[in-house]
């Protein structure tokens, strides 16, 4: 067994736990920690903080290796958090935290290294005819949350590979008139819109209030969490309409990068898609994932599955820790 450090840093919060690696490297997480980024002026301030509380529960030392998962974009020397202040250098990093060994990976990437280790049961079927990764091929891991996380599995001869994407950045493509309409309405907020603009945890208040000023109606102004809930449980019929047309927009894009990847299979991942599991199978997700033209009798078999981990960030940046 290795023992190592696991981290999930994102915008918001910032998740620690120790981690056991067996000899396939799945990860067994010990106590989740979290603790809120705004709390810390820095990384080392968190971990410390971390550290501590280790300290008093009666816990050892802590292991000399970490690896750790951000809401970024990992590969430059200085990396930046999008939603804080945090400044991490790469490369004093290690010794920063007093470890031997760090291991960077783009939270996503983490999720995609989830996946690869995740048991079957993890993996429910959601859509399409259930079937086995492949051995040869790839598969499309994506999820709505602050933005729009997309990674890849390849898979080679058996062998997973994940390769980290930036696909969430994507331009926007309208499928009807009702989403031209919403692509015009969000030109006039920002200079390009990306995919993620709108299937993402902020995009569902976006499409709320666009199909507002679309309709000319009254609604009432929420904020994203009051907003989701209301959608979910339906005690709002716009914000469920905003909802339903969510759905369209994320079939269409799974679709798509299913198409770009290899429409082999495709997992949704991450804590929206987790809450809306038992919506998704009566919206017009589906509907849209398939409608690929030529390609439609292809996509309706291509299986869709959910992750369902309470900390998939945190148990894939561990499983993530011996890949090169």
């Amino acid at each position: 067994m290795t023992d190592i450090i696991a981290a999930d840093i994102g915008g918001t919060n910032a998740r620690f736990a120790r981690a056991s690696l067996d000899d396939k490297g799945v990860p067994t997480l010990r106590t989740v920690r979290k603790y809120k980024v705004e709390d810390y002026p820095s990384l080392i301030a968190c971990w410390n903080a971390f550290a501590e509380d280790e300290k008093k529960d009666g816990a050892s030392e802590l292991p000399d290796a970490a690896s750790i998962a951000f809401a970024t974009a990992i590969g430059r020397d200085v990396i930046k958090l999008t939603n804080s202040n945090w400044v991490i250098r790469s490369d004093t990093l290690a010794a920063d935290l007093g470890v031997r060994t760090v291991r960077l990976v783009n939270d996503f990437e983490a999720v995609a290294h989830a996946v690869s280790r995740l048991p079957q049961e993890n993996l429910p079927l959601l859509f399409g005819k259930d079937r086995p990764f492949p051995r040869d091929g790839g598969v499309t891991i994506l999820g709505p949350g602050t933005g729009l996380g997309v990674a890849m599995i390849a898979y080679d001869n058996g062998q997973p590979h994940v390769i980290a994407t930036e696909g969430g950045h994507l331009d926007f493509a309208p499928l009807d008139h009702i989403e031209e309409r919403v692509l015009s309405y969000l030109r006039d907020k920002f200079l390009r819109v990306s995919t993620e603009r709108i299937v993402s945890g902020p995009g569902l208040n976006y499409i709320y209030k666009a199909l507002a000023t679309i309709g000319h109606d009254r609604v009432v102004l929420m904020e994203d969490p009051e907003l989701w809930q209301a959608a979910l449980d339906g005690s709002d019929p716009f914000a469920r309409a905003a909802l339903e047309r969510f759905c369209l927009c994320y079939g269409s894009v799974a679709g798509d990068l299913a198409l770009a990847h290899g429409p082999h299979a495709v997992v949704l991942a991450g804590g929206l898609t987790q809450r809306m599991r038992d919506f998704l199978p009566h919206s017009g997700f589906h509907t849209r994932f398939t409608a690929k033209g030529r390609f439609e009798s292809l996509m309706a078999t291509v299986p869709i599955r959910c992750a369902v981990h309470d900390e998939i960030g945190l148990f894939g940046a561990a499983a993530a820790f011996r890949e090169k």
